[in-house]
């Protein structure tokens, strides 16, 4: 930022990319929801703007590291994994009081400030309230489009995901719960509860055939 000679992160939807209305709405979608929390342990939104068809979200640059990538390097001693653990819930608990819902807790989608160990939960692109019905529920036909047109980032979910979010069934602040217990877990053993391996064709056959 040249303007207050800072460093930023930016987060860009191209020109291409932005002609799918279903992106570019959760893009808007992502910039409002983030411009309205504000926590510490929140990744921080300083700006959403276009510029020559290019779409952009600035926000706070963090020097540090995602969890999946500090997981890698070391085991973490049991105050560790509490801090990192209170830290994920305050920022959840922010959002969870604004009725927003994350829908991707994951390793990849915390970072810890390389300084002070700080804790910022980012990329809410896949976040939606909780209280109109029309942003309210995933249906098997958005959860079956998202595998299919993001099925690298989604498939990296899938075992982060609550029963109920797998199935395309409606959602709560309890499916980020599930994540953040998830997480712990992987913090305490050293790998995930769940290790079955599923492909993008499979998943997308078992949600067309809606809810079991």
């Amino acid at each position: 930022d040249s303007r207050l000679d800072r460093t930023v992160a930016l987060k860009i939807l191209s020109g291409e990319l932005a002609q799918d209305k279903r992106r570019m709405q959760r893009f808007q979608r992502e910039a409002r929801i983030v411009s309205s929390l504000n926590h510490p342990n929140i990744l921080t939104l300083f700006e959403f703007g276009e510029i020559e068809s290019l779409h952009f979200l600035a926000s706070e640059y963090v020097d540090g590291q995602t969890l999946r990538e500090y997981l890698n390097k070391k085991r973490l001693k049991l105050s560790e994994i509490l801090d990192i653990t209170l830290q994920i819930c305050a920022a959840l608990e922010t959002a969870h009081e604004s009725k927003i819902v994350h829908r991707d807790i994951k390793p990849e989608n915390v970072m810890i400030r390389r300084r002070d160990h700080i804790v910022k939960v980012l990329d809410f692109g896949l976040a939606k309230g909780t209280e109109r019905a029309s942003v309210t529920h995933a249906t098997d036909s958005e959860v079956v489009t998202q595998f299919k047109t993001a099925a690298g980032n989604i498939l990296g979910t899938v075992n982060y995901m609550s029963p109920e979010q797998a199935q395309g069934l409606p959602v709560d602040e309890r499916t980020d719960l599930w994540s953040t217990g998830v997480i712990i877990y992987e913090m305490v053993t050293g790998q995930a509860p769940f290790k079955g391996r599923t492909s993008s064709h499979t998943i997308v056959q078992i949600l067309e055939k809606g809810p079991l």
